[in-house]
C-alpha cells in the first residue's frame, strides 16, 4: 500500500522556518516527480514545488521562490520542504503529492497525481 505521510508542520511566528517532511512508503518512486501543494483557508489548493526523484530538477511557485527550498533523501525515501522568511500568507495544509506522468515544469497543473498524502498543517502569525 503506497503511502506518503507528511510531518513538520506547526504554529510559527513571521519570519521564522519550519522543515517539512514526507514519508514515502509501499512503492518505488525513483521514477516519480514529488512536489508539495497548499491549501489555505477558503482557497483551492495550489502548487508550491516539485523535485524529480534523482533530485537533479526542481520547479517552485513565484510565491515561494527564493524562501522555500525542496529536497529529497533517497535513501530515507523521505522528501523535505525547508520554509524559510514565512509569512502569514503561507498558512496552509501543506500536501505531499507523487506523480509518475509528469515532469517539475508541469505538476502544477497535472490530472495524474496518483498520491496524495493527508497534509500538515502550518500556521504562521503576524
Amino acid at each position: 500500500q503506497v503511502q506518503l505521510v507528511e510531518s513538520g508542520g506547526g504554529l510559527v511566528q513571521a519570519g521564522g522556518s519550519l522543515r517539512l517532511s514526507c514519508a514515502a512508503s509501499g512503492c518505488t518512486f525513483s521514477n516519480y516527480i514529488m512536489g508539495w501543494f497548499r491549501q489555505a483557508p477558503g482557497k483551492e489548493r495550489e502548487f508550491v514545488a516539485a523535485i524529480t526523484w534523482s533530485g537533479g530538477t526542481t520547479y517552485y511557485a513565484d510565491s515561494v521562490k527564493g524562501r522555500f527550498t525542496i529536497s529529497r533523501d533517497s535513501a530515507k525515501n523521505t522528501v523535505y520542504l525547508q520554509m524559510n522568511s514565512l509569512k502569514p500568507e503561507d498558512t496552509a495544509v501543506y500536501y505531499c503529492a507523487a506523480d509518475r506522468y509528469s515532469t517539475p515544469q508541469t505538476m502544477p497543473d497535472s490530472h495524474t497525481i496518483q498520491y496524495w498524502g493527508k497534509g500538515t498543517l502550518v500556521t504562521v502569525s503576524s
